[in-house]
């Protein structure tokens, strides 16, 4: 193992009895970024020489014994979505006029109070509306497991940047899937708590944030942090006394369903199905009672999304300059464009369907535990694509399996259970109750610990 892929808790340690600086593991890093950047485009608002400065703070409080928080001098990225006082936030697209923000985030708040050394924003697509690296006004983004495969999105910086080693916390955002999806595609760990765990500003229907990482224990560490309240976001949990760290489980006994179809969209590949199983079989060796479980998704629940979403959208972008509006990525236009005949009757149709999706995620969890199925139904799609299908009239066949633990504000996450034959990640999705976000935690480190977790990371290409 080398500095550049040391864990937090690996990180405080050598800070801790001075074997390792906040510096000298930033320095290293930035040599890493350097060699890996320019094939995977994962960075926006890159700023080394911050970075610098911050983690030389960061070692005199360490020398002084007076840190911050908990993740003083660890290095984070934030999707670019996440507001940042003093920068502006594209939200992936050229038809956003660039002003800086006014303040931060939430996100970014908590991590500035904790010390961590904000070092860069992370990728995503238009309005953060892909489950793709491809944007209009980011660079392409690819996988670093295959530079010729997509990331994932819409928290596409995020995923390829902590596949590919930059550090150790990379934070997405997710309403659909965008922080799991792009999980399972690069192999990573993606958490997307229950509504409101980690507070986010602008809040709406579904939207979450969470942690990306290569192991559970940095989530979880992350999750004391991000998980204070604040005012901003209405849905904002109270404060919780979790110890995150407290992942031990026994899961003899508990009832554990396994889905493998999600009612629509994309079948799930035979190469994942495969993984899946396997995965389940091991929480099953462990004592688990493994029980085949039915979909909670229908085309008409999906269908009406669709349709709410258009017309939210399209209300966001309709009173753009028509110049303006044809800067947007055109697959995302064309799917917004749609927006426009959606009546305010049959929008609200669609949002009632977001209602159906909560009462069937809720039948389901009367009868079980936990809900394992696969992250993504396909192994992965060419980089230039804009989604799996790459068809704006079926924009959302590949997030059945993730979108309707959004809605019913369910903690899921997605950890690696496998590889194809082609070498690329499979993602296994754990859901578990509402607000009962340590089980989603302690299931995913005891199947990590089982299954061993990713031996070898992705290395820079040799120029």
């Amino acid at each position: 193992m080398t500095e550049i892929d040391l864990t937090i808790r690996e990180l405080k340690r050598r800070f801790a009895d001075r074997s390792l600086s906040p510096l000298e593991y930033w320095l290293a890093l930035e040599t890493h970024i350097v060699a890996w950047e320019p094939s995977i485009c994962a960075l926006y608002a890159y700023d080394p020489e911050s970075a610098r400065s911050q983690a030389r703070a960061s070692g005199e409080r360490w020398m002084k014994g007076e840190m911050l928080g908990p993740l003083d001098g660890i290095p984070v990225t934030l999707k670019e979505l996440i507001a940042t006082k003093g920068q502006p936030v594209p939200l992936g697209t050229k038809a956003v006029e660039l002003k800086p923000a006014l303040e931060d985030a939430p996100i970014a708040a908590r991590m500035r109070e904790d010390g961590a050394i904000m070092f860069a924003k992370t990728t995503c697509p238009d309005y953060g509306m892909l489950s793709s690296g491809l944007s209009s006004f980011h660079h392409l983004s690819r996988n670093p497991w295959d530079i010729t495969q997509n990331p994932g999105g819409s928290s596409a910086g995020a995923s390829a940047a902590a596949a590919a080693g930059y550090g150790p916390l990379h934070i997405g955002t997710d309403i659909g899937g965008s922080v799991r999806l792009p999980a399972g595609w690069t192999g990573i760990f993606g958490f997307k708590p229950s509504q409101g765990r980690i507070p986010v500003d602008p809040y709406y229907v579904g939207r979450c944030a969470g942690p990306m990482t290569r192991t559970v224990e940095d989530a979880a560490l992350a999750m004391a942090t991000l998980s204070r309240p604040d005012w901003r976001d209405g849905t904002s949990l109270p404060p919780n006394d979790f110890d995150w760290t407290d992942l031990d489980i026994d899961v003899r006994g508990m009832r554990i369903g396994l889905m493998l179809d999600a009612g629509c969209g994309l079948d799930a590949e035979d190469e994942v199905k495969a993984a899946v199983v396997e995965a389940a079989k091991l929480f099953e060796r462990a004592g688990a009672v493994i029980v085949p479980v039915g979909p909670v998704l229908t085309r008409g629940m999906l269908d009406g999304l669709d349709n709410f979403w258009r017309s939210r959208f399209w209300g966001d972008i309709e009173n753009l300059s028509e110049e303006r509006r044809e800067s947007i990525l055109p697959y995302i236009y064309s799917w917004a464009r749609g927006g426009a005949d959606v009546t305010g009757v049959d929008a609200v149709k669609g949002f009632n369907q977001t209602i159906e999706m909560r009462k069937t995620c809720g039948a389901l969890f009367t009868g079980v535990d936990a809900v394992l199925s696969p992250t993504n139904p396909i192994v992965s799609y060419p980089a230039e694509w804009a989604s799996p299908t790459n068809d704006p009239a079926r924009p959302f066949e590949h997030i059945c399996f993730t979108v309707p633990w959004n809605m019913s504000e369910q903690p899921a996450s997605s950890i690696n259970c496998g590889f194809s034959k082609s070498g690329m990640p499979i993602g296994l999705q754990i859901v578990g109750p509402r607000f009962d976000d340590m089980l989603v935690m302690r299931l995913s480190k005891a199947f990590e610990t089982w299954s061993g977790g990713v031996a070898s990371w992705p290395r820079p290409p040799v120029r």
